[in-house]
């Protein structure tokens, strides 16, 4: 698949497969790479259905994961997310080139139909590494949150010498009560999968500054780039599906040759997806052909 760029002076965007539009990006270039791959579940993205052997799959993800070491600075951050049944694959993988620093739970509440014979799923595990052991970028003072519990309370921390009264404001635990995007949000995107800005911006702040290079190869929706533009960070995005490319011009701003109507957002509801047939890892074997590349999800 021949490689399609649409770009500005701040963003830049890659149609094709992921390893290949790896290829455009130069060796430790990279502040911060947020990746949301498709987790082999069966959600159904245009054009591309995301369903692969396991095997086949983790091979998939080391090879990316691989282009991550090379571009990323020595410096940088990275944030992988995935399904709950690939967390301990994608773990062992990431273990042996970076620094785990975090393996954060991304909660949300489900009104969807749940699970009726066991416990249903709620949350997405995040990895968040790093290059260096020691020497990278996390912003504290810009992703504080409310304090609920002493500082509500008025209670004192005896603690200090002369005690005082608890702080109003924390730094997140790694347990994130953010929402997903629901139909009637104005950052409602037609993707399968697209994940909330709040969540984008929380790691965006923590883990880069003004003006450095964020970097998502599976782009989807394309929130990670614009969390980049109201942040004033730099943005380059994959995408395999010229349909989700879309979505990423629009809302960069970036010229091209599609027509206005082209471009024109779409709203319709997510409620295709089978997913939740396969949250069971009985999958080995029975005719599985998939067609899954490297469709966005983020």
């Amino acid at each position: 698949m021949k490689i399609k760029e649409f770009s500005n002076e701040r963003f830049t965007i890659y149609l094709g497969d992921v390893l290949d539009c790896f290829s455009r990006v130069p060796n430790k270039s990279v502040d911060l790479i947020f990746a949301d791959p498709p987790y082999n579940i069966g959600k159904e993205f245009v054009g591309v259905k995301d369903k692969l052997e396991v095997q086949e799959y983790i091979h998939w993800m080391e090879c990316w994961i691989g282009e991550f070491d090379r571009v990323v600075k020595p410096t940088g951050s990275i944030y992988l997310m995935n399904s709950t049944q690939n967390f301990a694959h994608m773990d062992i993988i990431c273990r042996s080139k970076f620094f785990v620093q975090s393996r954060i739970v991304w909660a949300y509440d489900s009104s969807s139909v749940q699970a009726k014979r066991r416990f249903g799923s709620s949350w997405e595990p995040i990895l968040h590494m790093t290059k260096s052991k020691t020497a990278y970028t996390f912003n504290s003072k810009d992703i504080l949150v409310e304090a609920k519990t002493g500082s509500k309370r008025k209670l004192i921390d005896y603690r200090n010498s002369p005690p005082r009264p608890y702080n109003n404001e924390k730094i997140p635990s790694n347990v994130w009560e953010i929402p997903r995007v629901r139909f009637k949000m104005e950052e409602y995107e037609d993707h399968p999968t697209q994940k909330p800005h709040a969540l984008l911006e929380r790691i965006i702040l923590a883990s880069s500054d003004q003006e450095d290079t964020v970097l998502d190869p599976f782009s989807g929706s394309f929130s990670t780039g614009y969390a980049c533009k109201k942040l004033r960070r730099k943005f380059i995005g994959f995408d395999i599906s010229e349909e989700y490319v879309k979505i990423g011009i629009r809302r960069l701003a970036l010229p091209s040759n599609y027509t206005a109507n082209a471009l024109a957002k779409k709203k319709e509801r997510k409620t295709k997806n089978k997913s939740k047939q396969d949250h069971c890892l009985s999958n080995s074997g029975k005719n599985r052909k998939s067609i899954s590349s490297s469709g966005g999800a983020s």
